[in-house]
């Protein structure tokens, strides 16, 4: 695939609704999809765990609590990637939950229409986090989380990466706020679900445009895109 470092540009690989329905087959590898940013979220064939990159350092946050460097050979079903080029940056330095912190951030936002990096650096009282787990076969994603581990860090300072994504784009993305946690030591991490924030830095970046890749892979050809239940579906598997 041709690249195209565009800056006002979100890439995003796939559709949230495909994982819904267990298109879990790798559809570009990281040495492709590095291409198309520096920073994102996104997970794994067989969703052997969840993505976070910042800095242009992209890593792998297993099930089992790791957190590794991700190989030229990895594979990825779905991801959001962009480079990352903040205009808004702000401090918070009183303690909030994460209704009323996420109301601060939307404050932030010119309009809730639009795209949007987030990338928040400090001290956190907890994170809430979970990471799927290995799935040999295909199987629907609300199947699948069942069984995915469950992390909380406490009083842990660390990295959120994520995005906001319009209502309007529900199943193509996750509409709202999705976002992925790792630690500053660079050893654990995953999904966020819950968090309690500290002090610390939010950037903001607005993106002007997003750019889907629908992959040709076997599943998702074969997929059956029109969920009956998305919104549920979604909100039971991103928490």
């Amino acid at each position: 695939m041709a690249s195209t470092k565009n800056n006002g540009q979100l890439f995003q690989l796939s559709t949230m609704s495909s994982l819904l329905d267990g298109v879990f087959e790798g559809a570009m590898s990281y040495d492709e999809i590095k291409e198309y940013g520096d920073f994102g979220i996104g997970t794994f064939e067989h969703l052997d765990g969840e993505m976070i990159a910042f800095d242009g350092q992209f890593y792998r946050l297993r099930g089992d609590g790791t957190a590794t460097p991700l190989k030229s050979e990895d594979m990825t079903p779905f991801c959001s990637l962009t480079y990352f080029q903040p205009t808004v940056e702000k401090k918070f330095e009183q303690p909030l939950e994460k209704a009323a912190f996420e109301n601060e951030l939307k404050k932030l936002m010119a309009s809730e229409n639009l795209f949007y990096a987030f990338r928040i650096d400090g001290v956190f009282k907890e994170v809430s986090t979970r990471t799927v787990a290995y799935q040999e076969q295909p199987i629907p994603m609300i199947e699948a989380v069942k069984s995915q581990p469950i992390f909380h860090f406490k009083n842990v300072k660390g990295t959120i990466v994520g995005f906001w994504s319009p209502a309007y784009t529900q199943g193509i993305a996750v509409s709202g706020f999705h976002l992925h946690f790792i630690d500053e030591e660079r050893k654990g991490g995953g999904h966020v679900f819950d968090y309690s924030f500290d002090h610390g830095t939010v950037q903001i970046d607005k993106k002007s445009h997003m750019s889907l890749y629908t992959p040709e892979t076997e599943g998702f050809l074969n997929a059956n895109l029109s969920r009956s239940d998305l919104e549920k579906e979604i909100k039971v598997t991103e928490g």
